[in-house]
């Protein structure tokens, strides 16, 4: 099993970083994989051609790399958390929230990158913050999706009410994008994520544990409330931040969590934490080159991918 898994960690590292490199080559104007490697290790190349790589395409595909990861670990998170293979990075309506703060941030013309991310993590911490209060792990759920429905109202409210250039530019959020994020905004995803995946770490113990259910995981001697918080933290990190920058991408957090445990044949997130990182980051990458490829949505491609597998 060990040598298996060294195998199939081997084959996602090496596959994450080719399709890394060739997110970097592909795009409007296609950049052979020496001139890429040039570009970023300074070596010899085309003064244009570095300059559509280090300015435009590496902050894109970084993105992509970033957020494959951070969603579908988020997504193994929740799906341990409440046994439930359909449960998502947005099943605590964390989308929904960050939505609402976007739409408030976007729609009132205060479009900052710090206002949209701290709007956004506000908006998808009121249902963990609520949760913390409440001992039934299905009345969060249940709380998650009626939070969802609400703001989806309100939000609906604001884009009535709204100008039509804060319109235009809340629905092109709402269509998901990897492009979008300047260098400004990555000096705050970047870090964000990184906490967010720290603390997914210190929760791999506690997921084994919640694998057999939280009565079993209570008289192991498991804090409950403790645990939750930082799963709660963590997703709200992983997800929120990706939400309010990139926009609600679908699918990655849902269906990457099951293609980890196909490939690795495994329950032990100390396996699957890693396996869900590698195998989402590449599968992004890969929609990321597809999307640019036929010049469609990523959610299009993400959806497309995503529902078969689901």
């Amino acid at each position: 099993m060990r040598s298996r898994s060294t195998i199939l960690f081997s084959i996602l590292i090496t596959l994450t970083v080719g399709l890394f490199l060739l997110d970097l080559a592909v795009g409007a104007v296609n950049i052979p994989i020496r001139d890429v490697w040039a570009a970023l290790t300074g070596g010899d190349c085309p003064r244009a051609t570095e300059k559509i790589v280090l300015n435009i395409r590496l902050i894109k595909a970084i993105v992509a790399l970033l957020a494959g990861a951070a969603l579908s670990v988020s997504g193994l998170q929740m799906q341990t958390l409440f046994r439930n293979p359909l449960a998502g990075p947005y099943v605590l309506g964390i989308s929904s929230g960050a939505s609402l703060g976007v739409a408030l941030v976007v729609l009132a013309g205060l479009g900052s990158s710090i206002g949209i991310a701290g709007a956004a993590w506000v908006g998808a911490l009121v249902i963990p913050a609520v949760g913390q209060r409440i001992k039934d792990i299905m009345v969060i759920l249940i709380l998650g999706m009626m939070f969802s429905s609400g703001v989806g109202a309100v939000v609906q409210i604001l884009q009535y009410l709204s100008k039509e250039e804060s319109l235009k530019a809340f629905v092109i959020w709402t269509m998901g994008a990897l492009g979008d994020v300047t260098s400004g905004q990555l000096l705050i995803l970047v870090p964000s994520v990184f906490a967010g995946l720290l603390l997914a770490v210190l929760t791999i113990k506690p997921l084994n544990l919640l694998l057999f259910g939280e009565e079993y995981a209570v008289t192991m001697g498991l804090n409950i409330r403790r645990s939750r918080s930082l799963l709660f933290l963590s997703t709200t990190l992983l997800a929120g931040t990706i939400t309010a920058f990139c926009g609600p991408i679908g699918f990655i957090g849902l269906a990457m969590p099951h293609v980890t445990r196909m490939l690795f044949q495994n329950s032990d997130h100390h396996v699957l934490l890693p396996g869900t990182i590698l195998s989402g980051a590449s599968i992004l990458l890969l929609c990321d080159i597809i999307s640019k490829i036929f010049t469609l949505p990523i959610n299009a491609i993400t959806a497309l991918l995503g529902i078969p597998i689901v």
